[in-house]
């Protein structure tokens, strides 16, 4: 992490793109990056920052009406765009290349509901490190990525979301419900909906930061390392393996490198 003087000068730098940008459509999930960029667009450009919330199969009820909460408590315009994802049409065969058509298509749709604003992802300087097909969309689009294109890192946002008192500064990082299924494994609506119920099953137990990934009928759970044995062991690992199952999930097992952002990346 760098240090505050440091990061303060990124936030400064944040502040002059947003405000250069003259009105700016948030692309807003209620993630940790697109939070803090909403809130940071709507403090220094008021009403003429507004967000814009996709609602997907891909992502969970708690998390979209999180969303909502967020904008009517901070007096921020919201537009919902309801979106299928099953009608792109390489989304069900997960190629590895998925995300790449998602976003097109996702951030394509921005674009027409509002089209007065400079739309704006909450890509930050870590997601260069991964394989992220997704960012190839986003470019070709022209969408901004502010808070990469200020240097500012996963860590500094975080800094500076709880500076800003955000309650967002220390959650876990989210993603999209199909990016825990194997590439080329056919995604269905069951089958996400079958991922959300396992992780809210185990986050209820008390772990955060927890991923289920999908593997035909396995179910490989990574956790926090730290959590791992509380996981694996006694009554708590019994309990998991009767509810994953119940839920149609022949194996369960626990990775023990523990949660990392895309693994399912790895075998690329």
């Amino acid at each position: 992490m760098d240090n505050l003087s440091d990061i303060r000068n990124k936030e400064l730098t944040l502040s002059e793109r947003i405000k250069a940008a003259g009105k700016l459509a948030v692309a807003f999930s209620g993630g940790v990056d697109s939070t803090y960029l909403l809130y940071k667009a709507h403090e220094v450009l008021g009403d003429d920052a507004i967000a814009v919330t996709v609602k997907s199969q891909v992502i969970t009820k708690e998390e979209f009406e999180w969303t909502v909460e967020f904008c009517s408590r901070n007096g921020i315009k919201q537009t919902v765009l309801d979106f299928d994802v099953f009608a792109v049409p390489e989304f069900e065969n997960n190629p590895p290349d998925r995300c790449y058509h998602c976003k097109k298509k996702i951030f394509s749709s921005i674009k027409e509901v509002a089209p007065e604003y400079l739309v704006a992802d909450g890509s930050n300087v870590d997601d260069q490190g991964d394989y992220r097909p997704g960012m190839r969309a986003i470019a070709e689009l022209g969408i901004t990525s502010p808070l990469k294109d200020s240097g500012l890192t996963k860590s500094d946002i975080r800094v500076l979301s709880k500076k800003a008192g955000l309650p967002t500064w220390d959650h876990p990082s989210a993603a999209c419900l199909a990016s825990r299924f194997a590439y080329g494994e056919k995604i269905t609506e069951e089958g996400l909906v079958r991922v959300a119920r396992a992780e809210k099953i185990i986050k209820d137990m008390g772990f955060e930061g927890i991923r289920v990934r999908v593997h035909g009928d396995l179910a490989r759970i990574e956790a926090d390392p730290a959590d791992i044995e509380l996981i694996a062991y006694g009554h708590t690992r019994k309990e998991i393996s009767e509810e994953l199952k119940r839920l149609g999930f022949k194996y369960v097992t626990i990775d023990i490198d523990g949660y990392r952002v895309g693994s399912m990346n790895e075998v690329l």
